[in-house]
């Protein structure tokens, strides 16, 4: 049998039927009818996590809606109901419980999230729990909550490593790079090599991301909430010693601009930011152990400095009796071998924060890192409405370091060709020429003419300084398919740029394959293989493995890739 209270216990609504039925009778009497409970399913009852589903459903709830009638049917009352998951290893939900909010009528977990769900309430790996769950329902604070039934499901959490801090890019996606917390304890720290103003964030083990806080704004502020922004680099970029604590929910970047070295070696060391480790080339008398110290002065940027100032800051390291590397706050003796006399390199090695590792080895190891994208930020923002790093060209000559690739250009200010995603200083730019071919020179300043909007194939030479774009038109030529070698084979343009398609018939493969022709020049081809494109490269052999007969082909100049179907 249902109850009722009347609105002097509930004053917001109270409030709210005061102003909409101001013309109802004086003394007449409006009640609401009381909260009943949800009723609560699950879809299991067990659930065995592991890495393998945690980014999948593994669970999921669903429930009846909860809603007020008021005794008047002319009258409706307004949604005031509050509804919460409590999850606890207690059944009568008396302490150790995890709650959160649901503004639906369902909630589904992934592997993950129940993971983190069962790290909070301190259950142990790998061993099967029963975890209880209900609804909290109410509608203000004058009302007391109403709860579900209770359901059972045996929870068989793993083992979250929280030692490993993932650095994720400003889209959220893993780069490969870590951080450290040997402790686990929600310090992370370590080396990284970025570039000026580099955005990031960072996950934790048990899913956790980390920004920046969206509240203050503060640099160097950590918030794990959905609608954290992303952290970033100050100016220069270069080697950063960062310390990430999730716990006071703020981090620092120590900026290492030069690390000497002092010893049996004397030098300053060149940092290598795409390998994260500095290098010292030297002359070896003879094969010997040799001791060095290492220490550099820095700048240091946190919360207080905010991210354009610093205060200075040391840094050192030393070595254990175990042969670990570690920080200290005196520069200590560093044993390394000398293979060989002779030019040799002194390497030392930070891309793993869990082990620094220094050593020497003969000649000079200074790597040559050959960038495969050339990116080209402003080249359409005209339409896309901003300065982005989503177009770019790919490397298809390493030794005059040549880059192609088709772009859908309307650029409003000029565009500039970069060696680095996210990466705004190391650049090419306009030297000399027009809009359509010149040459180039680094760090120049002047962002390269912008072209008429339309579709072009650009042909960069890095080596060389030169650029070239040449318009692409409604239509492109396939040639040498049934080894015929001509431009009779036509695909059209579609409704979006850079796509097109036609109709290809096979009557045998061509013993050369075929190549794809944005002109009747000869000059512009793409060869390709298992539907990617590459600029110049080999020929397309699928004829070889295709029936005779005909086929629809549609070629993504922009993305690079190519397909044939029936």
């Amino acid at each position: 049998m249902k109850t009722f209270i009347t609105f002097k216990l509930f004053f917001p609504l109270l409030i709210f039927l005061t102003v909409i039925t101001s013309c109802e009778k004086d003394g007449e009497k409006i009640y609401l009818s009381e909260l009943e409970a949800n009723e609560l399913m699950a879809t299991v009852n067990e659930v065995v996590l592991s890495q393998e589903n945690a980014n999948q459903p593994v669970l999921s709830f669903s429930w009846t809606a909860q809603t007020f009638t008021v005794s008047n049917p002319d009258m409706k009352a307004p949604n005031l109901l509050s509804t919460s998951m409590q999850v606890s290893v207690q059944q009568d939900f008396s302490s150790n419980m995890v709650e959160s909010l649901e503004p639906n009528l369902s909630k589904v977990y992934s592997g993950s999230d129940l993971n983190t769900v069962a790290k909070n309430l301190g259950l142990a790996a790998d061993v099967a729990t029963p975890v209880y769950f209900r609804l909290k329902s109410s509608a203000g604070n004058n009302m007391e909550p109403v709860y579900s039934n209770v359901l059972t499901v045996n929870v068989t959490p793993f083992t979250i490593d929280m030692t490993t801090g993932f650095i994720l890019d400003k889209d959220k996606i893993e780069t490969g790079v870590t951080l450290y917390s040997p402790a686990s304890n929600g310090i992370y720290t370590g080396f990284m090599g970025a570039v000026s103003w580099y955005n990031f964030f960072m996950k934790e083990g048990d899913g956790a991301i980390w920004g920046n806080d969206p509240i203050s704004g503060t640099p160097f502020m950590l918030s794990s909430a959905s609608d954290s922004w992303n952290c970033w680099f100050p100016e220069p970029g270069g080697c950063y010693y960062v310390n990430m604590d999730t716990k006071a929910k703020q981090w620092s970047a120590l900026y290492v601009p030069v690390l000497d070295v002092t010893g049996d070696i004397e030098g300053s060391m060149t940092f290598d930011r795409l390998n994260v480790k500095w290098t010292y080339v030297f002359n070896a008398s003879s094969t010997n152990s040799l001791k060095i110290k290492l220490s550099a002065a820095g700048n240091l940027y946190n919360s207080t400095t905010g991210d354009m100032a610093s205060v200075s800051a040391s840094l050192a390291f030393a070595q254990q009796s175990d042969g670990t590397l570690t920080l200290a706050q005196q520069a200590g003796d560093i044993t390394v071998s000398v293979p060989a006399a002779g030019e040799c390199t002194l390497t030392f090695d930070l891309s793993d924060p869990k082990s620094w590792k220094c050593m020497v080895t003969s000649g000079s190891d200074v790597p040559v890192v050959i960038p495969q994208y050339l990116y080209i930020p402003g080249v359409d923002d005209g339409i896309s409405g901003s300065w982005t790093f989503d177009n770019f060209l790919t490397l298809y000559n390493e030794e005059d370091l040549a880059y192609a690739g088709v772009i859908n250009v309307n650029s409003l200010w000029g565009y500039s060709f970069n060696i680095e995603k996210d990466n705004w200083n190391d650049k090419y730019d306009f030297a000399e020429g027009d809009a359509y071919a010149g040459t180039l020179v680094f760090q120049g300043g002047t962002n390269l003419p912008a072209p008429d909007a339309g579709l072009y194939l650009f042909d960069v030479s890095v080596k060389g300084l030169t650029y070239s774009l040449t318009g692409v038109g409604g239509e492109i030529y396939i040639s040498g398919l049934n080894d015929v070698w001509d431009f009779t084979t036509v695909l059209s343009a579609t409704e979006t740029a850079g796509v097109y398609s036609g109709i290809i018939t096979v009557n045998g493969a061509s013993p050369w394959g075929f190549q794809i022709h944005l002109d009747t020049s000869w000059n512009h081809y793409f060869g390709g293989s298992s539907g990617s494109l590459h600029y110049r490269g080999s020929n397309i052999t699928d004829d070889a493995s295709l029936a005779v007969g005909t086929y629809s082909m549609t070629v993504d100049l922009i993305h690079g890739t190519y397909s044939v179907e029936e």
